[in-house]
């Protein structure tokens, strides 16, 4: 997740990126949310908290892809660098996903399922 924002930074950096604000605010917010949220949720010391913050963050990582495609589509990106970005934010979705279930299937006795 962490290269995965460190290629944004890369790419909002370019000269002709830079110019178009709204594209560089979306795909910055949402490739800082992701790591954010699961670092807010890991201290919850909770799993159904920890878990909660999971999904959002797999939102997040699904909005950077989404935004990735965008910036594909306006010529921000190659062909190659989409696909490799889009590579990391489905191995980050999927170890976010497979960290969910493990959260449930642990079911602390002292906690609620949320």
């Amino acid at each position: 997740m962490h290269e995965l924002k460190l290629r944004v930074y890369e790419i909002i950096n370019r000269e002709r990126v830079k110019k178009d604000f709204d594209f560089c605010d979306q795909i910055r917010r949402s490739a800082r949310s992701a790591p954010r949220n699961i670092a807010e949720g890991f201290g919850r010391y909770l799993p159904g908290e920890f878990a909660k913050y999971l999904r959002v963050a797999n939102g997040e990582l699904k909005e950077t892809t989404d935004a990735l495609r965008d910036g594909f589509d306006c010529g921000y990106l190659s062909e190659v660098e989409l696909t490799t970005l889009q590579r990391l934010a489905y191995r980050a979705s999927k170890a976010t996903t497979n960290l969910i279930a493990y959260l449930r299937r642990s079911n602390p006795p002292n906690e609620h399922r949320r």
